[in-house]
This record gives structure tokens, sequence and C-alpha cells, in this order.
């Protein structure tokens, strides 16, 4: 039983990593659809790519600066596809920059709205910089 909770522990803590499961982190710094949807297109082509191969992904896009656009829930020119991304991909999430938020909520005066789906993490420049040094691949697009 103890042995159990050590590995249980150990898989929490992301220590021991399973030999098929890929981390891949995406960064989105740009307010431009197109960018936006080639890094969708990206994260789907790997997800697809890996579950073929009968493989396990776990895909994070990352938001900060003007790219954060990309979950604003008023503004986002790809809500409608990251809507499809929640129903279809349990293994992809989206993640937005808290400085970014309190800029441009000290900018508009107002509070930005974000799409369901968006994780709001302190920073997105530190989130990528600890997932690379967790052993994550970054890409961008």
């Amino acid at each position: 039983m103890r042995g159990m909770l050590l590995v249980l522990a150990l898989l929490a803590s992301g220590l021991v990593l399973a030999g098929d499961m890929h981390r891949v982190v995406f960064h989105v710094d740009e307010n431009d659809p197109k960018k936006m949807n080639i890094t969708l297109n990206n994260a789907a082509n790997l997800n697809k790519y890996y579950q073929d191969k009968g493989e396990e992904a776990q895909i994070e896009i990352v938001t900060y600066g003007p790219g954060l656009m990309m979950l604003h829930a008023k503004k986002s020119p790809v809500k409608g596809r990251i809507a499809s991304f929640a129903q279809n991909f349990d293994n992809v999430s989206f993640k937005a920059c808290a400085n970014t938020l309190r800029k441009m909520r000290k900018k508009t005066g107002k509070e930005v709205p974000l799409l369901p789906q968006a994780e709001v993490v302190p920073s997105g420049v530190m989130h990528l910089v600890k997932r690379q040094e967790e052993g994550w691949s970054y890409i961008r697009p």
C-alpha cells in the first residue's frame, strides 16, 4: 500500500513520466487569427499523430500579450474552434497570462472576459519557462 502511495505521489508531482506520454506547450503572443489557427491546427495534428500511434499527449496552449485575445470571450477570432477542442480533446488546455489580464484591466478599466476553457496562470512567460524546465517540448508557430 505504501509503495502504491509513493508511486501516486511521484506521478502527481510529475517526477515519473509514462513512457509514451508526450508533453508539448505552444506559445501564442500575437493577436493574429492566422497564427492562432496554425497553433490549433498544429495541436490537432500532433494529437492525431500520437493517437494513431497509440501514445498519449498532453498539450497546452499558453497565451500572453496580444496573443491573449485568442482566449477573449467576446473578441476571440477562434472561439468556435476552442469550444470544439474542449468537446473533442480532453488532453488540450488553454492558459491565459494573469500579468496580461492585469495590464488590460488597468488600461480599459474593465474586467477581461475569458472563454470558459481558459485557465489563468500567474505569468505566461514563466509558465513556458517552467514547462521547458520540466522537459516539455516547446513550439512557437
